[in-house]
């Protein structure tokens, strides 16, 4: 096989999606380089991550990391790749690299389930695939956490956050989930994931939507956080032109 996969990168080049460069037979996606210099928060070394704090108060929040700052010029063709450019494996490869780190900790201890955040069954129809399953899936394949898409849907294929007013966010996703099977899970603890969090205001919405279930623990995993980003839109969709970083929780 190493032989075949030779011959194919020798005839087919695979390129790093962040700087375009030919990678090496023992490199996926992104080059060694481009991995080692991408933004990393390190939120998981903190006992309350900026993240964590962002949700006190919203729903029963147990721990809340992201993988990488999402900066604009370094990783929006990361972020494209993953949302609209039909590469949701680069979203399973990166989470499953992010898990490998978050096991050298106590992170997934006591967590029963992974719930990717789901998205309308037209967004979904238009796109092909929710690349929140794909993330979910490379975290599932490195800790053995099962992976439940069915505990929640989105029922109002509301507007893209990227294309409202901040001030408008909250509102926006006001009642867009139902939760479908609240026995499955009453009193687990549930890893919800996504690929971008900007205001927070979707995963608020999906988390305190979930919080119905009696005793129910949230926590919350995205690939990337969203920093001071000004960044042209796509052609069929309106990426996040969100001046907001993480904002904290006010004293």
């Amino acid at each position: 096989m190493g032989m075949i996969n030779d011959i194919a990168d020798f005839m087919m080049p695979r390129r790093c999606v962040m700087c375009g460069n030919r990678l090496s037979s023992k490199e996926n996606h992104l080059c060694t380089s481009c991995y080692m210099h991408l933004p990393f928060t390190k939120y998981h070394l903190l006992e309350h991550s900026p993240l964590e704090k962002q949700f006190w108060g919203q729903f029963p929040v147990e721990k809340a990391v992201s993988m990488f700052h999402h900066d604009g010029e370094r990783t929006r063709h990361i972020i494209y790749s993953i949302k609209y450019w039909g590469r949701p494996d680069i979203a399973t490869y990166l989470a499953g690299m992010f898990a490998k780190e978050l096991k050298k900790g106590d992170f997934f201890d006591g967590i029963d389930a992974i719930i990717p955040l789901p998205l309308h069954w037209r967004r979904q129809l238009s796109r092909h695939y929710n690349q929140s399953h794909y993330i979910a899936q490379g975290i599932s394949q490195e800790t053995g956490i099962p992976v439940w898409k069915k505990i929640v849907k989105r029922v109002k294929n509301n507007p893209s956050q990227t294309s409202v007013k901040s001030h408008e966010r909250k509102q926006n996703v006001e009642g867009i989930f139902r939760l479908t099977h609240l026995e499955s899970i009453a009193n687990k603890h549930i890893l919800l994931v996504d690929d971008v969090t900007t205001t927070g205001a979707t995963l608020i919405s999906c988390a305190q939507e979930l919080a119905r279930a009696p005793h129910v623990r949230i926590s919350i995993l995205t690939l990337a956080v969203a920093s001071r980003t000004a960044i042209p839109a796509p052609q069929n969709d309106t990426p996040d032109t969100s001046i907001f970083g993480v904002p904290l929780m006010e004293s």
